[in-house]
C-alpha cells in the first residue's frame, strides 16, 4: 500500500504501552487502512502538526490530525472508535458527556497510563505490511514506531 497524506493521521506517545497498545488494537480494526500513524514527538508528526496549525501544547497522548483539523483527548480518541467497525461506533454515545468533562477523565487516565501500563523496553517493529502506514519510520530509519 503506498502511503497516502490524506488518510487521517493518529499521533501517539510511542513509549507508553497504552497508547501503542491503542495503535495495535486499530490497526487490528481499521482493515481498509484508513489510517496512518506517527510518533508523537517525530518530524512526520510535526509537519502535520504546523501544517494543522497546532497553536497549543498538545498533550502527550492520543491526537488525530484529519482533514486538516486536529482532535485531542476524549474528541480523538471517540472520532477513532467511531470509525471502526463491529460495535465501536456505540462508542458515539459518550459524545451526550458534556467535553469538560470526558477530557477530565481523559486526563486522568493519560497522567496514570506510564504508571498504570508501563513503558515499551524496546521498540514495537511493525511488519513489513503495516510499515507503509506509519509515516514516521523514515526518521528512525527501521527502528521501528
Amino acid at each position: 500500500m503506498t502511503r497516502d497524506a490524506d488518510k487521517p493521521l493518529i499521533l501517539f506517545d510511542g513509549e507508553c504501552n497504552l497508547c501503542n497498545g491503542f495503535v495495535q488494537f486499530v490497526i487490528k480494526r481499521d482493515p481498509k487502512a484508513r489510517y496512518r500513524f506517527a510518533a508523537l514527538r517525530s518530524a512526520a508528526a510535526q509537519a502535520a502538526l504546523d501544517a494543522a496549525g497546532a497553536a497549543e501544547a498538545l498533550p502527550d497522548s492520543v491526537v488525530l490530525v484529519s482533514g486538516g483539523r486536529l482532535r485531542t483527548r476524549s474528541a480523538a480518541a471517540l472520532t477513532i472508535l467511531r470509525s471502526l467497525g463491529w460495535l465501536w461506533p456505540l462508542t458515539s454515545v459518550f459524545v451526550i458527556v458534556p467535553r469538560p468533562l470526558r477530557d477530565l477523565v481523559y486526563d486522568w487516565v493519560a497522567r496514570n497510563r506510564i504508571r498504570w501500563f508501563g513503558r515499551q523496553q524496546a521498540c514495537w517493529v511493525p511488519t513489513p505490511e503495516l510499515r507503509s502506514r506509519f509515516s514516521d519510520l523514515e526518521d528512525r530509519g527501521s527502528s521501528g514506531a
